[in-house]
């Protein structure tokens, strides 16, 4: 299912995609933004992410996960050093009853292990388009 809102002329697409329910789990939404981004990365870096979303999708937190602070509840990282860089993928638990995928990238070297601010505010944005379009 895609869904898509327009927002001063850009279009934001929603792409929805849903994981085998072998078990009980919930289904994995994915901003098509992000999984263009999710692409990009390694293929052992992007497997190790699959397997934590499996095991988010399960009710349980994987050892990579952690809040991210400043975005409101139910919005968290996952945080992967992989031969030497490091890489992050975002996510909402509390957006409907899927999980969203929201934003992946690379962590450039900067000062510290805090998430880059204009990361931030690229998460922000989608999580506020994200929210108008599944209304």
């Amino acid at each position: 299912m895609r869904l898509g809102a327009s927002t001063s002329g850009l279009r934001f697409d929603v792409k929805f995609a849903i994981m085998t329910k072998a078990r009980d789990t919930r289904p994995i939404g994915w901003i098509k933004a992000a999984q263009r981004e999710f692409a990009e990365f390694p293929q052992d870096a992007r497997s190790r992410f699959a397997g934590a979303l499996t095991i988010i999708a399960e009710g349980r937190k994987p050892d990579i996960a952690k809040p991210l602070t400043g975005l409101g509840s139910g919005v968290m990282e996952l945080a992967l050093k992989y031969r030497g860089d490091a890489f992050r993928v975002v996510y909402a638990l509390q957006i409907g009853e899927a999980i969203w995928v929201i934003h992946a990238f690379q962590k450039k070297a900067t000062k510290g292990i805090a998430t880059p601010k204009h990361e931030i505010d690229v998460v922000r944005e989608r999580l506020k388009r994200l929210r108008e379009a599944l209304k």
